[in-house]
């Protein structure tokens, strides 16, 4: 068994989880969500050694994306996901970030979309891409079922769901992703959402307010 490490960096004013992602044997990895911040990201990497060979992203927001371009650029490599369907939330980073302060966000096309039924390999890890839309329409949940390790973004969270306030977002698609492809993987998934706690799988199903 592949044994998987993750190191959380909290980054931007929207206190956004990026990680880095990695084989615990290899430390060969990925950072996961790099929304800013590229400092603090950057002194993670060196502190846990990480050889890191891609960017992932879950979806297209400012607080996911801001940093990836620039961040594509010092590392030298590739940039995959989300879903191509949001790609006019990565072409609107420069102005998304503006509004919120973050001006070093730069547009950005991923070097590869990611579709249902992709897999993603980080050093030994393979990654099962799920497609999750609702909180944004290409949200993908990354998941890692030797581990029983999900990275979810912003489609579940410890005690709560995504935001759909958005004119792209709707509650009813966002319910239907986590009911029918989010709970099925297993009750005993734990999952690293895109802002605050961890929790599992089996933990959501039976008590948060908006599944349960």
């Amino acid at each position: 068994m592949t044994k998987l490490s993750v190191a959380v960096v909290q980054v931007t004013p929207f206190q956004q989880n990026c990680s880095i992602v990695f084989d615990a044997e290899s430390k060969k990895g990925a950072v996961v969500d790099p929304g800013g911040d590229l400092d603090t990201i950057r002194g993670a990497i060196e502190k846990t050694g990480v050889s890191i060979e891609k960017i992932l992203l879950t979806h297209g927001h400012i607080d996911h994306a801001g940093g990836a371009a620039e961040l594509r650029d010092l590392l030298g490599v590739k940039i995959e996901g989300p879903h191509k369907a949001d790609d006019f939330l990565l072409q609107g980073l420069p102005e998304s970030g503006a509004r919120y302060g973050m001006l070093t966000a730069r547009a950005l096309t991923p070097d590869l979309w990611l579709e249902e039924g992709n897999t993603v390999e980080v050093g030994g890890l393979r990654f099962a891409v799920i497609e999750a839309p609702g909180h944004s329409p290409g949200s993908v949940v990354l998941f890692e079922a030797e581990n029983k390790f999900a990275l979810m973004g912003d489609v579940l969270f410890q005690g709560s769901v995504g935001r759909t306030d958005f004119a792209y977002g709707s509650q009813d698609t966002l319910i239907a992703s986590i009911k029918n492809k989010i709970l099925p993987l297993g009750d005993d998934v734990v999952f690293l959402p895109g802002h605050g706690n961890p929790s599992q799988v089996g933990h959501e199903r039976k008590t948060n307010p908006f599944i349960a």
